[in-house]
């Protein structure tokens, strides 16, 4: 029973101290396509979303967009002035590959985290193509905090 307190007041103590101590990072990008609808998925479960995410792979002529949802966590200095930015490339690497800029302000939530969403419109898919490699930057005005990128950038 004493060590068990012990462990809460300990965990008490440190854990203010190692979030505000934390870097700023980009914890998750989930890329979803989406149907004429703009749904990535036909019921709220993580089995329907990745079963209707593996129909629109098969069936690329349901697809009329993409969707990606970003998870960042920030400093606790770092509050203001914060941007995300989502780079998208097609094409294989070649002179023709297309790409694409979107940029969006943050401003953290509790804990220093947020969500961001960034969606592309049936035009901007059917124009860049089939997203074969991103990137995910936090900025300040002054520097590239964080930074997050699929495996072909």
């Amino acid at each position: 029973m004493r060590g068990y307190f012990f462990g809460i007041v300990l965990s008490a103590i440190l854990l203010p101290a190692g979030l505000a101590a934390g870097e700023a990072r980009i914890l998750k990008v989930l890329p979803y396509l989406l149907d004429s609808q703009g749904r990535h998925a036909l019921q709220p479960s993580l089995y329907e979303r990745d079963a209707y995410q593996a129909n629109l792979r098969t069936h690329p002529d349901l697809v009329r967009g993409q969707r990606y949802d970003i998870q960042w966590r920030s400093r606790t200095g770092l509050k203001r002035g914060l941007k995300l930015r989502l780079e998208l490339r097609s094409g294989s690497g070649s002179s023709e590959g297309k790409s694409l800029v979107l940029e969006n302000s943050v401003k953290p939530g509790w804990w220093a985290r947020g969500w961001t969403r960034f969606t592309l419109s049936e035009a901007q898919f059917k124009e860049l193509g089939q997203v074969t490699a991103w990137r995910v930057t936090l900025n300040t005005a002054e520097a590239e905090v964080a930074e997050e990128k699929s495996f072909l950038w």
